[in-house]
């Protein structure tokens, strides 16, 4: 089975209050799930790696064998597709974290997106954020 991640993270401030949005979808584009994280004082490349994370470990509790991972952080996707090295040992931690828990599927893609076309993540973290 096949899911779809939409995932934005966003700190105000940068560092400063973060959180993560995830919105995931089946196949047919309808949405089977989306949460936000709140974690803390972060900055925005956390906060993206963060949202990754937990979007990949709820599409494995759902089941999925598949991944398509759309994000609007085009240094996240450059950086899981292997074309940036992770410099930062920070985010070379989340990076490890993300890439052990991807191997658990059969296949996962990282799509980038414009911010525009990620809109329903990004409500899930200004959801979170507004809240704190």
């Amino acid at each position: 089975m096949k899911l779809i991640t939409h995932t934005d993270g966003g700190a105000r401030g940068n560092p400063g209050p973060a959180a993560g949005g995830i919105v995931i979808k089946n196949e047919a584009g309808k949405i089977v799930t989306s949460f936000g994280v709140y974690l803390g004082i972060q900055t925005n490349n956390v906060a993206e790696y963060s949202a990754l994370l937990e979007a990949l470990k709820k599409a494995k509790e759902l089941n999925a064998t598949e991944v398509e991972c759309v994000l609007d952080s085009e240094l996240i996707v450059k950086q899981m597709r292997r074309e940036y090295k992770v410099k930062e040992p920070h985010l070379q931690k989340l990076f490890i974290q993300v890439y052990n828990v991807a191997a658990g599927f059969k296949k996962v893609t990282y799509r980038h997106v414009l911010r525009e076309q990620n809109k329903e993540a990004d409500a899930e973290v200004n959801k979170i954020l507004d809240a704190q």
